[in-house]
C-alpha cells in the first residue's frame, strides 16, 4: 500500500526541495511550460514506482515549482514595448516612502494602466521616484492616480557588483520609473487603517519623543523596522561590525519576542490558574509565542527574515499543539520547506542563506550543558564563534567583504540590543498605543542605551580588519569552505577536525591571475551614463574616471568601482585619474580616494574637483612593469574651448597592444590626439564622449584605425548615446563596437606577445534567466 511506503524524513525532503529550487537559479533560460509539466509527471511516477528515489521526486517538484514561479515573475514585468512611454496608472502606495535630497521613492502597487485612454492589460509592483515635492503627503496605503514613465528592471553588471535584476525579481518588482509632471497626478483616497500606516505613525511618534535624531532613527529601526533615518555612514559602521542583521527587526528579535510571549502566557496562567482546565498551558504557550512573534513581525512589515522566523515558530507550535516531539532541526527543516513552497525565489536573497545556514550550524554544533550565567555566557561565546566562521564563506560570496572584529562586536551587541534595547523600545511602543505620556521617558532612556551601543560600534569600526576584502569567491572555493566549516565543528571524537581549516585556503588565499611583464588588462565598467575604467599591470593599478554620484547619495564610486576593484583582487591603487570634472566622470572620485588615500591623483580640471588633484598635461608619462602610460592631452589649461576638451587623454601601451582612453573630447581635439599617438599597433579605443555626435569623427577613426572600440553608456539614456550615426561610422570602418549598456562590464586583455582581445562581457559571462 502507498501508506506503507517510506517517505523521506523532513530534513531529507527539505534538502531535496532546496536542491531542486536552487538548480533553477543557475539556468540562463527557463524551460518551457510543457517541460515543467513533464517533470511533474515524471516525479509522480518516481514517487509511485521507486520508493527509494522519493527524494528525487521532491527535488523534481521543487525544480518545476521554482521554474514556474520564475517564469510567472518574468512574464509579470512591464512589456518591453511600453518602456520609455508615459502611462496613466491607478494604484496604492506600499511600505514607507523614503525622501532623499532630489526625490521621494516608494513602492507602488499598480492596479490599472492606461495609455491614450485605452486600458492596458498589465498590473504589478513598481519602484517609483517622485522628483521635486509631491502635491500632498505620500501616505502608506493611499490610492493615487499618477502619470508614470516606466521601464523594466535593469541593473549594472560588474565584477563583484550587486545584481539589481536578481533583487528586483526576488522582491516582486515588475517595473521601475518616475512620476511625470502632469495635472492628472492626484491622491484619490486614503485607507482608514493599514499596517504600514500604523508603522509610519509609530515611527513619527518615536521621532518626536527622542531628542537626538540619530538615536530616534535607531529606535525606529529596532521597533518598527523603519531604516529611513540611517545614512550610508551608519550602514558602513554596521557592516564593519557585522551587525546589519540587528539594525532592522531581525529574525533573532522575533525569536526574542516569542520568548516574551511564553513569559506572558506564564503570567496569565499564574493569575488565572483555572484556565488550565479549558486549555492546557503546554499548548497555550506555543500559541502565545506565535501570536506575539506574528505581531512583532508585522511591525517590520513582514520582511523575509521575520517571515522565516515566524514560519519556524509556527512549525514548532503546530508540533507542540499536536503533542508531537519536534527538535530544533526538524523545525528548521519544516520552516525551510514552508519558505520554499510559499516563495521559492527567496533563495535569491542573501538573508535566506545567512539565516538558515547560521541556525543550522548552531543546531549542529551547540549543546546546552548546565544552567546559570556560566552556561549562558559559554553558549553565547561559542555561538558567536560558530556564526562568524560558518557564515564567513557566504558573507564573502554575497557581499565581497567580511569583518574580523564582527565576532567581538556581536558578542556585546547581540545580547545588549536584543535583551535590553529592543525590549525597552517595544515597551515604549506599547505605551504609545495605550498611554502616550508614559512613553516619552521610556523611549528617551532606550535612546540613551542605543546611543551608547552605537558609540562603541563606531569605535570598533575603525579597528584593523573591520573591512576585510577578498577577490571574488569562486563556487568551488565556497563549497570547500562550507565543507571545512562543517568538518571543523563536528562533534568531539571526529578525527582531524582541525584539518577543516585547510579547506578555507582557496577562499582566503585565492589564485590570482595577474598580467605578465609587458602585458596589461583593462575593464570598462558598467556605470550607466558615465565612465570608469580599471587598468592593471603586473604590480600596479590605475583607475580612470569613477562614475557619477547623485543627490540621492547613490555613489557609483562606492557601488560599482570599489566592489569591482576588490573583486579583481586589488589591495592598493597607484593612480586615480579623472578625465574632467563632470559628475558622470568625477562623482565617485571622493569615495575611491577615501578607500585608497595613497594613490596619486590627476585630473583635467583639478580646480573643479572636490578633492586636491594634480593637473594632467600632455607629456606626463611613467612606466609600470614594461607598460608605458602617456598623457596626450590637454596641452595646456587655457587652450581648450570647453570643459569636455580639457579631458585627460591617456595612452596605455604594452609590448604588443595599446589602449586609448579619451574621456569626453570632441572632434576638434581628435586630430591632435591622433597625431600625438605616434606609430604602433592598432589600439583599442574608448569611444569619446559616450558616442556623442560631436565626437568620433570619420577622420579620427581613419587616422588611428582602432582594432575595436568600447563605449560606456547608460541603458536607454536620455541623450541617445551612442548615436546611430556614430555607430555607423565605426561600422563603415570595420571596427567592432562593444557597449556596456548592452553587455555589462567589458574586459580586454593585452598579452605581451599577441593582439588584444575581449576576454569577458559580464552580462553574457554570467547569464541568468532574470537578466535582460
Amino acid at each position: 500500500m502507498l501508506q506503507a511506503r517510506k517517505w523521506p524524513s523532513a530534513t531529507a525532503a527539505a534538502l531535496a526541495l532546496l536542491a531542486g529550487v536552487l538548480t533553477v537559479q543557475w539556468l540562463p533560460v527557463l524551460p518551457p511550460h510543457w517541460m515543467m509539466a513533464a517533470l511533474v509527471a515524471s516525479a509522480l511516477v518516481l514517487a509511485w514506482r521507486l520508493p527509494r528515489a522519493r527524494w528525487l521526486f521532491v527535488a523534481l517538484l521543487g525544480f518545476a515549482w521554482a521554474a514556474w514561479r520564475g517564469s510567472v515573475a518574468i512574464d509579470a514585468r512591464l512589456p518591453s514595448a511600453w518602456e520609455g512611454q508615459d502611462v496613466s496608472v491607478v494604484g496604492r502606495i506600499g511600505g514607507l516612502a523614503q525622501t532623499k535630497a532630489d526625490a521621494t521613492s516608494f513602492l507602488f502597487q499598480i492596479e490599472q494602466t492606461k495609455r491614450d485612454d485605452q486600458v492596458l492589460p498589465w498590473r504589478g509592483l513598481a519602484r517609483v521616484s517622485w522628483y521635486g515635492k509631491p502635491p500632498s503627503e505620500l501616505e502608506p496605503c493611499s490610492r493615487w492616480q499618477l502619470s508614470l514613465r516606466l521601464r523594466r528592471p535593469r541593473g549594472l553588471v560588474n565584477p563583484g557588483g550587486a545584481d539589481g535584476e536578481r533583487s528586483a525579481l526576488a522582491h516582486g518588482i515588475a517595473a521601475v520609473g518616475y512620476v511625470r509632471d502632469d495635472r492628472s497626478n492626484e491622491r484619490q483616497a486614503v485607507a482608514r487603517w493599514c499596517l504600514d500606516r500604523v508603522r509610519a505613525s509609530l515611527a513619527n511618534d518615536i521621532q518626536t519623543r527622542v531628542s537626538n535624531a540619530h538615536d530616534a532613527a535607531l529606535l525606529r529601526a529596532f521597533s518598527v523596522g523603519d531604516t529611513r533615518g540611517l545614512d550610508a555612514h551608519d550602514w558602513d559602521v554596521a557592516r564593519a561590525n557585522s551587525v546589519s542583521h540587528l539594525i532592522a527587526i531581525s529574525g533573532f528579535h522575533v525569536g526574542v519576542a516569542a520568548v516574551f510571549g511564553v513569559w506572558l502566557c506564564l503570567v496569565v496562567y499564574w493569575l488565572w490558574p483555572r484556565l488550565a482546565l479549558r486549555c492546557p498551558r503546554a499548548q497555550a504557550q506555543p500559541i502565545a509565542a506565535l501570536v506575539v512573534a506574528f505581531a512583532y513581525a508585522g511591525l517590520a512589515g513582514f520582511g523575509m527574515p521575520t517571515v522565516r522566523t515566524v514560519l519556524m515558530i509556527a512549525a514548532i507550535a503546530l508540533a507542540r499543539c499536536a503533542k508531537r516531539a519536534s527538535g530544533a532541526g526538524h523545525a528548521l527543516a519544516l520552516a525551510l520547506m514552508a519558505i520554499l513552497v510559499v516563495d521559492p525565489l527567496a533563495v535569491l536573497q542573501a538573508g535566506f542563506w545567512l539565516s538558515f545556514v547560521g541556525v543550522g550550524f548552531l543546531i549542529l554544533c551547540l549543546e546546552t550543558k548546565g544552567r546559570g550565567i556560566r552556561a549562558f555566557l559559554r553558549e553565547l561565546t561559542m555561538g558567536q564563534m560558530v556564526m562568524t566562521i560558518a557564515l564567513l564563506p557566504l558573507t564573502l560570496w554575497f557581499f565581497g567583504e567580511a569583518s574580523l572584529v564582527g565576532a567581538l562586536s556581536n558578542l556585546v551587541a547581540v545580547p545588549f540590543v536584543s535583551f535590553v534595547i529592543v525590549p525597552c523600545a517595544l515597551l515604549g511602543v506599547l505605551l504609545l498605543l495605550i498611554c502616550p505620556p508614559l512613553a516619552s521617558p521610556v523611549l528617551q532612556g532606550a535612546g540613551w542605551l542605543a546611543h551608547a551601543q552605537w558609540w562603541l560600534l563606531e569605535q570598533t569600526a575603525t579597528w584593523p580588519g573591520a573591512h576585510w576584502f577578498l577577490p571574488a569567491v569562486q563556487p568551488y572555493a565556497l563549497v570547500l569552505a562550507m565543507l571545512g566549516a562543517t568538518w571543523l565543528f563536528m562533534p568531539r571524537g571526529v578525527p582531524l577536525r582541525a584539518s577543516g581549516v585547510l579547506l578555507f585556503l582557496p577562499l582566503v588565499w585565492p589564485i590570482r591571475y595577474e598580467p605578465t611583464v609587458g602585458a596589461f588588462q583593462a575593464w570598462v565598467l558598467d556605470v550607466g551614463q558615465g565612465l570608469s575604467v580599471v587598468v592593471r599591470t603586473h604590480d600596479h593599478i590605475l583607475v580612470y574616471d569613477t562614475g557619477a554620484r547623485y543627490p540621492s547619495e547613490f555613489d557609483l564610486g562606492e557601488a560599482a568601482v570599489l566592489p569591482s576593484l576588490y573583486a579583481l583582487g586589488a589591495d592598493h591603487l597607484d593612480v586615480l585619474m579623472v578625465s574632467h570634472a563632470d559628475n558622470d566622470h568625477a562623482g565617485g572620485a571622493p569615495a575611491v580616494a577615501a578607500a585608497f588615500p595613497a594613490a596619486r591623483r590627476y585630473a583635467g580640471e583639478p580646480e573643479r574637483m572636490p578633492l586636491p588633484m594634480t593637473q594632467c598635461v600632455a607629456g606626463q608619462h611613467w612606466d609600470w612593469d614594461g607598460v608605458r602610460f602617456q598623457v596626450l592631452s590637454p596641452v595646456g589649461t587655457g587652450q581648450a574651448s570647453s570643459d569636455n576638451d580639457r579631458s585627460c587623454v591617456l595612452l596605455v601601451e604594452g609590448s604588443a597592444g595599446r589602449m586609448l582612453l579619451t574621456g569626453d573630447i570632441a572632434s576638434d581635439i581628435e586630430p591632435r590626439v591622433a597625431a600625438a599617438m605616434g606609430p604602433g599597433p592598432a589600439p583599442v579605443l574608448l569611444v569619446p564622449h559616450h558616442g556623442s555626435k560631436t565626437s568620433s569623427s570619420a577622420a579620427f577613426i581613419a587616422a588611428i584605425k582602432p582594432e575595436l572600440a568600447v563605449v560606456s553608456a547608460g541603458w536607454r539614456n536620455r541623450f541617445g548615446h551612442p548615436r546611430p550615426e556614430v555607430l555607423q561610422r565605426y561600422a563603415e570602418a570595420g571596427v567592432p563596437v562593444f557597449n556596456t549598456a548592452l553587455e555589462g562590464a567589458v574586459q580586454i586583455d593585452f598579452p605581451a606577445h599577441a593582439p588584444a582581445y575581449v576576454a569577458a562581457r559580464w552580462r553574457l559571462r554570467e547569464r541568468r534567466y532574470w537578466r535582460e
